[in-house]
């Protein structure tokens, strides 16, 4: 699966016509028929249809689909915004082919044209596709307004109409669908949370866009995926021993926060490190010890770390999870900062800590990863308008400190320094849960001490993160879900993943 831009899908288009070869008015027909297959297997057979077209070519494959849906004997009525001119050419062609089947065709050329819609049909939303570059306004934004307010299901065609496939539609008018279908790939405009209320549920349709453009033109966004994670993952050596895997610390946990630490412990040891030392509070040591009996134990403080001695013998370091936030704790991360000689994970209490010392962050380690989750990274670096702006400056500060940044979410982003944004695919809503981020620290720090890259432990932490969390939910439930059962379904997760 990839992620592309409104241009890149446009030229995805154009390459495919060029090169399969075939005609745009095919490539259209082609698109319409993936879409009337999706609604002839998820919609009732005697559903009524109300389709709205705008004169593009979105409004073209709204055309098509209707004359499809009408030659299948539903009922259809076409509406179409009109402002005195003509459409696109393949618009042209679809509305002379539509004349011929049994579709009601009615124009809206002001206000008062707009219809009453009946109630239990369907509406599909063509009016406009990812091509938008500003708000609705006028009759098209009145048009939308009465979509929304007449409580029908509403089916939009590759994009809701009023949201823009690149950039932020906050606060504009914008179709509330039900159901999304878009065509082959993602768009920015699906990742982002600010559009979760207009997107519905999302379906990619294949299409068939000539397999040969993606390679011609790389995104910036990437889209993590079991390929990309299982040519990331590395089978382990016959002869291999614990040495060949790593040895990590965790610091982490104060008193009543024990449970984070553990969580990280447990996820870490699962993920294939070869030892493991977790630097605690003396208050946390039986807890530890009973908990997580694979992992050995520094005491480093009474009833929270207080001290970080002797780190320079680890592959990596991960920090926060429980940690709590003390005065001391500036001191402990520089300390942290200066013996630190391979990657660094830093969570949690360790992310409130650094957002409190912003000079600090001059001082990390170049080969540091960073998992804030929304307010964590305001708090870090500062507030955003929308969360296309937030991606932006996520990728700006990955770049300028040349560090990775996991920000997490429904997909997760993993910023580069190389300003190459990768967003998750695996994970659910059940994973909104206590104790989550801490599993995905162990799971991070675990890879990164086995040799993976900042960036490759990022990928393949958040995807095998995600991918327990669904397995998980399929046995329990996402409702029932906890922090826990992403630990004990990791085993299944890189199960999955075995080549």
């Amino acid at each position: 699966m990839y992620i592309f831009s409104a241009a890149d899908i446009r030229a995805w288009d154009e390459y495919t016509i060029l090169h399969e070869p075939i005609s745009s008015i095919d490539l259209m027909e082609r698109a319409s028929l993936a879409c009337v297959d999706w609604l002839q297997q998820h919609q009732p057979d005697n559903m009524g249809y109300a389709v709205f077209c705008g004169k593009g070519n979105n409004g073209g494959d709204g055309l098509a689909i209707a004359r499809l849906l009408a030659e299948a004997d539903h009922a259809v009525t076409v509406y179409i915004l009109e402002f005195g001119h003509l459409g696109t050419e393949d618009f042209q062609t679809n509305l002379a082919r539509l004349h011929e089947s049994g579709a009601v065709i009615k124009f809206i050329s002001a206000a008062e044209n707009i219809p009453t819609l009946t109630v239990g049909e369907t509406v599909i939303d063509a009016l406009l596709g990812s091509g938008l570059n500003r708000p609705l306004e006028g009759l098209t934004a009145q048009v939308v307004g009465h979509i929304n307010n007449s409580g029908l299901r509403v089916i939009s065609i590759d994009m809701p109409t009023g949201l823009m496939a690149d950039s932020s539609a906050t606060g504009n008018t914008i179709i509330q669908a039900d159901h999304t279908l878009s065509f082959q790939c993602y768009k920015p405009a699906f990742l982002v949370a600010e559009n979760a209320a207009y997107i519905g549920q999302l379906h990619i349709l294949d299409i068939g866009l000539h397999p040969g453009y993606p390679a011609t033109q790389p995104s910036p966004f990437q889209w993590i995926d079991q390929a990309m994670v299982q040519s990331i993952l590395r089978p382990r050596g016959a002869f291999s021993h614990k040495g060949t895997y790593g040895h990590a610390a965790i610091i982490a946990g104060s008193q009543g926060m024990m449970g984070a630490a553990t969580l990280a412990a447990r996820a870490c040891l699962r993920s294939g490190v070869g030892k493991l030392t977790a630097h605690i509070p003396a208050i946390g040591y039986t807890i530890m010890q009973i908990a997580v009996p694979e992992a050995m134990t520094y005491t480093a403080g009474k009833e929270h770390v207080e001290t970080a001695v002797s780190l320079g013998q680890y592959d990596v370091i991960g920090a926060g999870p429980g940690l709590g936030q003390y005065g001391s704790h500036r001191e402990l991360l520089e300390t942290i900062f200066q013996q630190c000689k391979n990657a660094l994970v830093l969570d949690a209490d360790a992310l409130n800590v650094l957002s409190l010392h912003q000079e600090l962050l001059g001082k990390l380690p170049p080969h540091t990863i960073l998992t804030p989750h929304p307010k964590e990274f305001e708090r870090l670096f500062g507030k955003t308008a929308n969360d296309f702006e937030r991606i932006q400056l996520a990728l700006k500060r990955a770049a300028a400190l040349k560090i990775v940044i996991v920000l997490k979410g429904r997909y997760s982003l993993v910023a580069t320094p190389e300003g190459v944004a990768y967003f998750n695919s695996t994970g659910n809503p059940g994973m909104a849960t206590g104790g989550s981020g801490d599993v995905l620290t162990g799971i991070i720090t675990g890879l990164a001490a086995q040799g993976y890259s900042p960036v490759h432990a990022a990928i393949a932490g958040v995807f095998i993160h995600g991918l327990a969390g669904d397995i998980a939910a399929s046995y329990t439930s996402q409702t029932s879900l906890i922090a826990s059962d992403l630990v004990e379904y990791l085993a299944d997760a890189f199960h999955q993943l075995e080549l």
